[in-house]
């Protein structure tokens, strides 16, 4: 089963100065690089001379033969091009992360890699080849998302609560940095691939929905056909064509990197789903912090709260599973429906004690309120009030 710890959202994509770990794309030296200045120019990660002597072949502006029919793009922004794995999966892990890769499908000799990055400050854009078809294991990504849009060929992408198939016109990707990723492209695919740094991402959600900084886990599915998908794949394209008209020697001037980062920090998390999307709709006030259907068992609760508790029928009553409804429970009232109706419970007990008739028995008015546990009920009473039961009874009375 993939699993991953919450690694610290840290600073924008190292190139690690010592080999990492590759299957869970820690690094052994978490000393932070510029990403903008590593992934523009060709020498922070492999000069030429390094490039051959390492086997590794810069084509310049053309892409091998080997690789899909689409046309390259960012050409003047080559960094990787090779036909040998070990030599792709260390340069290509510089620039984004250590990961294991692996020719698939016997198309060993169909294998090559090439990989164009334009970097801006807090994100980048990449485009990424393989000849054939590659298994990639980065693990987790630790230190960025990764939006990738498919140019040709195919990829199954598994999280470790999601798998899905993406491919050009259908379905791109979107990877969070907690969550461990296992890729296969397959049939020679190709992709533009947008890098937005995870602490921008992170803090700009944490605003978004009025809360703490935490890491953000989105669903990985992005439908191209729907309104999203276009949005995005327009304006991927658009950034791609800037860049490429800037070329390797130009920048983007700080007013307009600034403006790229913020249109897809916006229409990322507040038309993705993801682990704050609900915290963003309600600090918005596009949702109601409360929903019907738990309002109504809440409400349920404090009519029959003497009767035993029966969590099929406060489902039915929601109109959802128990599942659901428990889950409901922890995310809207931060408690459990059990806990919920002792809350109640205790808040009756209360009000009874405070008007009780001379006489009258603390154990009988709890039995009458449905509690079957008195030292329980006695301990939780404390807790809550500050006070025994019997305390309250005798000072009121």
């Amino acid at each position: 089963m993939l699993q991953c710890g919450s690694a610290g959202a840290g600073d924008i994509c190292p190139m690690p100065p010592h080999l990492p770990d590759r299957r869970s794309g820690r690094l052994r030296d978490e000393t932070p690089f510029p990403f903008a200045d590593g992934c523009t120019r060709l020498p922070d990660v492999l000069d030429l001379k390094q490039l051959r002597a390492a086997g590794v072949t810069a084509v310049g502006n053309e892409v091998s033969a080997r690789t899909s029919s689409t046309r390259a793009r960012l050409k003047d922004f080559a960094r990787v091009a090779t036909d040998r794995v070990d030599d792709a999966a260390e340069a290509i892990g510089r620039i984004f992360c250590p990961h294991d890769l692996a020719p698939v499908d016997r198309s060993e000799s169909d294998f090559s890699a090439h990989h164009n990055c334009a970097g801006f400050d807090g994100f980048s854009i990449n485009y990424v080849a393989y000849g054939g078809s590659v298994a990639i294991n980065p693990g987790c990504l630790d230190r960025f998302f990764l939006l990738q849009m498919p140019l040709s060929g195919s990829a199954a992408v598994r999280t470790a609560a999601r798998e899905l198939t993406t491919g050009p016109q259908h379905c791109a990707s979107l990877l969070s940095p907690t969550i461990p990723t296992e890729m296969t492209w397959r049939d020679d695919c190709a992709q533009l691939i947008l890098l937005l740094d995870r602490k921008l991402v992170e803090h700009r959600a944490a605003a978004l929905g009025g809360v703490a900084v935490q890491p953000v886990e989105f669903d990985p599915a992005v439908a191209l056909s729907g309104q999203l998908g276009e949005t995005l794949s327009a304006r991927i394209e658009a950034l791609v064509t800037t860049a490429e008209q800037l070329g390797p020697r130009k920048s983007l001037s700080a007013v307009a990197a600034a403006d790229w980062r913020e249109s897809f920090l916006n229409v990322l998390l507040n038309e993705q789903r993801h682990s704050l999307s609900s915290a963003i709709d309600v600090f918005n006030g596009r949702a109601e912090a409360q929903p019907a259907a738990l309002k109504r068992v809440r409400a349920y609760l404090e009519t029959r709260a003497t009767e035993p508790l029966d969590l099929t029928e406060l489902a039915e009553i929601a109109g959802t599973g128990v599942r659901a409804l428990q889950l409901g429970f922890r995310r809207h009232f931060g408690t459990t429906v059990s806990e919920m109706l002792l809350d109640i419970r205790l808040a009756h007990l209360n009000a009874r004690l405070k008007t009780a008739r001379p006489g009258e028995r603390i154990v009988d008015i709890a039995f009458d309120l449905g509690f079957t546990h008195l030292s329980r009920m006695a301990s939780a009473y404390r807790a809550k009030f500050g006070e025994s039961p019997r305390a309250t009874l005798q000072r009121l009375s």
